[in-house]
């Protein structure tokens, strides 16, 4: 089973971010992600409008996956945002978000990567998963909070 911190580091996990727009928010992830990985910040960017013009991320109760296959990309790079204030995202539900996790993943996607995505909305779609993460402090708490192993639920 793959584990969090497999794909997502303290230095790619951001407390308090300004979020504008959902535009401004996927353009920041490619800088904020490449500064931490070998990754092109523009091709990131492009990647993720892409794959948002198939269909939002923003899956309901404030929270996005953007997610997207990735040239160059040779194993899955994870990023999470706790954003200052909620932005309208066009998530499903229309409700704004305010907590974005990243998913990048090599061009020859796997059967891995639709796990991880699984894992991860599973994991989101716990209330108190979210409230706790709306309310970290900082970086560094939120990375502990989204990489601690829940009660194997």
């Amino acid at each position: 089973m793959m584990q969090i911190d497999h794909i997502l580091t303290p230095e790619r996990t951001f407390a308090g971010v300004q979020g504008v727009s959902k535009k401004r928010v996927l353009e920041l992830i490619g800088k904020l992600v490449a500064q931490h990985s070998h990754l092109d910040p523009d091709s990131i960017y492009e990647s993720l409008i892409a794959r948002e013009k198939l269909g939002s991320t923003g899956f309901g109760n404030g929270i996005a996956i953007p997610h997207c296959r990735l040239e160059g990309c040779h194993k899955a790079v994870g990023a999470l945002l706790q954003l200052e204030s909620k932005i309208d995202y066009d998530a499903l539900d229309g409700e704004p978000v305010d907590l974005i996790f990243v998913l990048l993943v090599p061009l020859e996607a796997t059967e891995q990567h639709l796990q991880i995505l699984k894992m991860l909305a599973g994991k989101l779609d716990q209330s108190s998963l979210r409230e706790a993460l709306r309310n970290a402090p900082d970086a560094e708490s939120l990375y502990r909070i989204m990489t601690s192993e829940d009660d194997g639920s």
